[in-house]
């Protein structure tokens, strides 16, 4: 009897703390369709035509384009610096090793504002000026560690038998890496790359301290909700950017449970031909 309540009782208090979290969320995104400009309830009608009067407004294109340019590139620098320091962890034993580790995850364990300030003030001292370029740095410190975790997790569950096989088969160099590594890296790759995508894309705290004068969306939507201007358009701009962070964190889900090492193994009849 009181495992029963106790289960009944774990429910409800998931199923609330599920409602805290999704139904402000929810509503949001109703009242993008408010066909009035004023927040008020009940709606007094349904309309998309914010979504238009968002997307023609230029101070929203520019920080969307912003936001997007700020992201893939971010994005890039995180596969290329994640999964090489994942590689080198995981292959090479040298004095050290768990403190790169440790270094590399830090950045996303550290609140933001302490990393956003740290950075403002490496680039002041260095004499930088705050632009894309220290938005994307600002970015990647954070984006390489999915990136990293992903790929050295995947890289631990490959077995070294498999990359030895294709060396007795005449694989070497390049094309082992192109035609067994890669392909059994290839989801925890993909799906590395689309958190770190949706986690750059709607970062405010970091992009705060190095954005300068730059607008990204999220800098946006704050800057239009603390001044209680273009409230509608606000909705709309959270609807796309909730899509842009919900979907690629869905798909990269979907990739992690999938086969990385059962696509990796069927490449292994195509190594016979190197």
């Amino acid at each position: 009897m009181e495992g029963r309540l106790a289960r009944i009782g774990l429910r409800i208090w998931v199923g609330g703390v599920l409602l805290f979290l999704f139904v402000p969320i929810g509503i949001i995104c109703f009242y993008a369709f408010n066909s009035s400009n004023v927040q008020s309830w009940p709606i007094h009608g349904l309309s998309v035509k914010w979504f238009s009067v968002a997307w023609h407004d230029p101070q929203v294109r520019a920080a969307f384009l912003l936001s997007l340019r700020a992201a893939i590139f971010a994005t890039v620098v995180a596969l290329l610096l994640g999964s090489a320091a994942a590689f080198g962890v995981h292959r090479f034993r040298f004095f050290g090793r768990e403190a790169v580790s440790l270094l590399l995850v830090l950045p996303l364990s550290l609140p933001g504002i302490i990393t956003g300030i740290a950075l403002n003030s490496a680039f002041n001292f260095a004499g930088i000026g705050l632009s894309l370029l220290t938005i994307i740095i600002g970015h990647a410190t954070f984006c390489i560690v999915v990136v990293y975790n992903n790929v050295l997790a995947r890289l631990r569950r490959v077995s070294g038998s498999v990359n030895e096989a294709a060396a007795d088969l005449g694989a070497h160099g390049l094309f082992l890496f192109r035609t067994v590594t890669l392909p059994m890296l290839s989801t925890a790759v993909i799906s590395g790359a689309l958190l770190a995508f949706a986690l750059s894309f709607d970062e405010v705290i970091v992009t705060t301290f190095t954005a300068g004068a730059q607008n990204t969306l999220p800098l946006w939507v704050f800057g239009a909700i603390r001044l209680g201007q273009d409230l509608p358009e606000v909705n709309v701009v959270v609807v796309g950017v909730l899509l842009l962070t919900v979907v690629p964190v869905i798909a990269a889900a979907r990739l992690t449970g999938g086969g990385g090492i059962t696509r990796g193994s069927a490449a292994g009849p195509r190594i016979s031909g190197g």
